[in-house]
């Protein structure tokens, strides 16, 4: 088994980054182009916690090396299943993904926590992403190794590729937010 572990504080609140998740594989983000489809599968909010859980289906193009292509059969398509928990009373917001694509050989948990920065709290919000990669080869140790490592590599790459994307994808937000409310001040006037 390996490890993937990164975070990164995003200047931006809370509010606005949990707001703006929704939007992180919209055409926003020219860093997500595999990223296919994004299929809503149940929302459901908790009437005592107030927690919104929402279960997703991600539909990725993929581009894995061509010699573990052919290993693997050839699929160039995968998909992730995602369950996310939004609790707006601690400001918290929880996603946790799993490969549902060659699963039998890889097995990848991912589990994403987005809350406010403790040392700013209204401004900044912490970005914390964990990955377990499990290659299960049987009793090849070696061959193990190396697919858990190539998964780890390419999480490394793709974490700068997503936080990248999703800064231009906050970004996006926050203006078409302070459209909206410019347009709503202008339509008071009125």
């Amino acid at each position: 088994m390996k490890i993937f572990s990164t975070s990164h504080d995003f200047d931006y609140s809370w509010e606005e980054v949990s707001a703006a998740n929704w939007r992180k594989y919209s055409p926003w983000n020219e860093k997500t182009p595999h990223v296919i489809a994004v299929d809503t599968l149940a929302r459901h909010v908790d009437p005592e916690t107030g927690i919104l859980r929402t279960e997703r289906l991600i539909t990725c193009k993929q581009s894995t090396p061509k010699w573990l292509n052919s290993f693997l059969g050839g699929q160039d398509v995968s998909h992730v299943y995602e369950t996310s928990y939004v609790d707006p009373r601690n400001k918290k917001v929880t996603m946790c993904s799993m490969n549902m694509t060659w699963s039998d050989l890889l097995s990848v948990r991912e589990t994403v926590v987005y809350k406010p920065t403790a040392s700013a709290p209204r401004s900044r919000t912490t970005f914390e992403q964990n990955a377990q990669i499990i290659a299960m080869c049987g009793g090849w140790q070696k061959v193990k190794n190396s697919i858990e490592q190539f998964t780890v590599d390419r999480f490394q790459q793709n974490a700068t590729k997503g936080r990248e994307g999703f800064e231009m994808v906050l970004e996006m937000s926050r203006r078409v937010f302070a459209e909206q409310r410019e347009a709503r001040r202008i339509e008071a006037r009125l």
